[in-house]
């Protein structure tokens, strides 16, 4: 365990800090499996909806440091090309 203030503070808030960012990332996948199951069964109001939203989480977790800038950047063009091709 820390010895000093300073780094017992930071203990504090990494513990902090992890907690938000998987709660972030278990958000994302989650709204990236019904985005994904809603493409599969051709539900195109469905898709379109979930893919604002997915695109917003991406941007902010990718703004915040949580995903690499390109990583949610391929993410969001690849799901937003496969709901603009649903008919």
């Amino acid at each position: 365990m820390a010895n000093h203030k300073s780094a017992k503070k930071r203990a504090r808030q990494t513990i902090t800090k992890t907690a938000r960012n998987s709660q972030t990332k278990k958000t994302i996948r989650t709204v990236e499996k019904k985005l994904r199951t809603a493409i599969s069964e051709n539900k195109s109001d469905e898709a379109k909806k979930l893919l604002v939203g997915y695109t917003s989480k991406m941007a902010k977790a990718a703004q915040k440091g949580m995903l690499h800038m390109n990583n949610a950047s391929r993410k969001i063009g690849r799901l937003s090309k496969a709901v603009s091709s649903m008919k």
